[in-house]
């Protein structure tokens, strides 16, 4: 054990933060700390680092492990450049080196037991550079920096001329190259694009020392972690195993809750109801068993009704009319700014009811693509058409589309008139807005609050084309759960940006990655993407130009091809994953078969016997033809 937590409280006035939280982490574990926003995440880190105190409880860190955080927002006021910046976690071997130099010129001047000194320190030195890999620094750096997204040409920026987003990405190079035995990291992939959080994820799971992670990315920690500590009202529990396992485990948990929770309401009301009959025989005997039945209702420990999973916030996406099948097409658009040519001639078709996600690295134009769609910038060059019937509805990550000086009320009420006080209330609350919370002005809302106010307004627009931008930024994880639902269920067409892997894999139909200033089409989610551009990548290496005709004919497949493949693919997935049931649930009885034939009552009983042993000789043939059919499987699906 690194760490350990030992019945951490913590509120706020009347708000208990956290209630007697426990849990631990080993030596060289990955582990995620998750809640919804408000939970006590950032809180609990803060505790562990002893910026903020407990009220009660301990934190404990093994002896001699070091220890590193980095915070949400950085504040990081610096004249060093980017390279410089960096620099200064590697000054002890600096000046190791340049002790060892130093040394070198004295031996050259020594002699006698003197030389013979400075020899052995010189070998000390040599060693404990090596230990520490000073030989390579410079390329650990520079490794570091455009793994974060840092060009060479920005190597040379002046720390205080950056962005928050960027000088948060310096505090994380520096914590990584840091290497303490511990990294705390509060949010890490909300300024990375997704090259980058995909070096960082290949970077955490090789650290040799031990990570606890806050992130609502469900991508990167079913990559990363292999322990979920989780946060909800102030409760904590740990779950092994990464993201999508915790996920099972507490459906499964909430499911067994509530079974037992209505169980007991379905005894209380039988109870009740004996209780009644009884005192309407109006006899003494029965009334004494009423109350002594009435006595044993007092003493049970009641229930509470466990929360319903995503039942808080409420999207409910349904076009008013239903469009062309041609939603969108796109020929020739170019646009560049002073600075840079961000894409030209691009082509692209969007149809009725399908999902297209756009990614790409930061910076390329994934945004200003959307934009130039709904109007709000020019392009260059190229046509855009909407096809017959089309209504946009626009989730712009910037907000925009809100007006800072309204209140949420107004914001609502005077884009539909229409709707009176209690539609409109009834509106908000399904986005947790409530009370006097409607009155708030949109200009004083956390970056949360404007997104939800913003997906309430996307609700109502009944838009049969929606264009998002982002839209998970500032969401918790159960916020994100009931979007992706909402757009699955959505009946119209949706274009969207993000860099949430979990949302695209979750939603997607469709992925256009726009790099190198050109869009590659691919029929598919993100797992697909990741598969298909791997393939493409090994097919243009050098050793294999005999294949590019090959690879971009499949590169040029049209999407219905594709389509057909991705149905066949998933096809053979699911008949693989329905063999793998069956086989599981077979083997689990035949072991349950030679449990019972061990037992004296049953392997003394000739006909149980006889009967359990041709069971077994069925599950044996048909587990036969099972193995051969899951290794066909395999083979068609390697």
């Amino acid at each position: 054990m690194i760490l350990a937590c030992q019945n951490i409280n913590k509120a706020f006035g009347d708000h208990q933060v956290l209630k007697n939280a426990s849990f631990h982490v080993e030596e060289y574990e990955k582990a995620a700390v998750i809640g919804i926003n408000g939970a006590g995440k950032s809180t609990l880190l803060k505790i562990i680092m002893g910026e903020l105190p407990a009220d009660s409880g301990q934190v404990i860190i093994a002896k001699g492990k070091t220890i590193g955080y980095l915070a949400q927002h950085q504040d990081m006021a610096s004249s060093n450049t980017i390279f410089e910046e960096l620099l200064t976690v590697k000054q002890n071997i600096l000046d190791l080196e340049a002790r060892m130099r130093q040394a070198e010129q004295d031996m050259k001047q020594a002699g006698g037991e003197r030389l013979q000194e400075l020899m052995d320190s010189y070998a000390r030195m040599s060693h404990e550079f090596e230990q520490q890999n000073g030989y390579a620094w410079k390329s650990e750096i520079t490794g570091v920096l455009k793994g974060l997204g840092f060009t060479e040409e920005e190597f040379g920026k002046q720390v205080d001329t950056l962005s928050g987003g960027q000088k948060t990405r310096v505090a994380l190079g520096k914590l990584l190259l840091s290497r303490p035995d511990i990294i705390l990291l509060d949010e890490p992939t909300n300024h990375l694009d997704m090259g980058s959080i995909t070096w960082l994820e290949t970077f955490l799971m090789n650290y040799q020392g031990a990570v606890i992670i806050v992130s609502h990315d469900r991508y990167f920690l079913n990559r990363v972690v292999t322990k979920i500590i989780e946060i909800d009202q102030g409760e904590v529990t740990t779950f092994m195993g990464n993201y999508t396992d915790y996920a099972q485990k507490k459906a499964q948990l909430r499911e067994a809750r509530m079974q037992a929770w209505l169980n007991q309401q379905k005894e209380i009301r039988h109870q009740e109801e004996v209780i009644a009959r009884l005192k309407s025989f109006n006899r003494e005997k029965s009334i004494r068993r009423a109350e002594s039945r009435e006595k044993m209702l007092e003493k049970m420990d009641v229930l509470e009704k466990p929360t319903e999973a995503k039942a808080d916030m409420r999207i409910e996406l349904e076009p008013q009319t239903i469009s062309g099948n041609d939603v969108l097409t796109v020929r020739g658009l170019s646009k560049a700014f002073p600075s840079q040519e961000l894409f030209s001639g691009l082509d692209f078709d969007i149809k009725r009811g399908e999902r297209v996600a756009l990614i790409g690295s930061n910076g390329t134009g994934k945004t200003t693509i959307l934009k130039i769609i709904n109007g709000v910038i020019p392009a260059d060059a190229g046509e855009i058409r909407l096809g017959s019937r089309v209504h946009i509805g626009y989730y712009d990550q910037e907000h925009h589309v809100l007006h800072m000086e309204k209140t949420i009320f107004e914001e609502i009420s005077d884009d539909y008139p229409s709707l009176n006080n209690t539609a409109i209330r009834n509106v908000l609350a399904a986005f947790l807005f409530t009370g006097d919370d409607v009155f708030k002005r949109i200009g004083d809302l956390s970056g949360g609050e404007r997104g939800r106010v913003s997906l309430a307004k996307l609700m109502l627009s009944e838009a049969n084309f929606l264009i998002l931008d982002e839209p998970t930024n500032h969401l918790d994880i159960v916020s994100k759960e009931i979007l992706e639902q909402a757009l699955n269920r959505y009946t119209g067409t949706v274009l969207f940006v993000s860099h949430d892997r979990y949302f695209i894999n979750a939603t997607a139909t469709r992925i256009l990655d726009l790099s190198g200033r050109k869009l590659t089409n691919y029929v598919g989610n993100y797992d697909y993407y990741v598969e298909k551009k791997e393939e493409l990548e090994t097919v243009e290496t050098p050793s294999s130009i005999s294949e590019k005709p090959a690879a971009a004919s499949e590169a040029k497949l049209d999407w219905q091809q594709q389509k057909e493949q991705q149905a066949k693919l998933r096809k053979l997935q699911n008949d693989l994953k329905r063999t793998e049931s069956r086989i599981e649930e077979l083997e689990t009885r035949d072991k349950e078969i030679d449990t019972s034939l061990e037992q004296e009552e049953v392997f003394t009983n000739v006909a149980e016997v006889t009967k359990l042993s041709k069971e077994k000789e069925s599950i044996q043939a048909e587990l036969e033809g099972l193995y051969e059919q899951w290794e066909q499987l395999q083979e068609e699906l390697s």
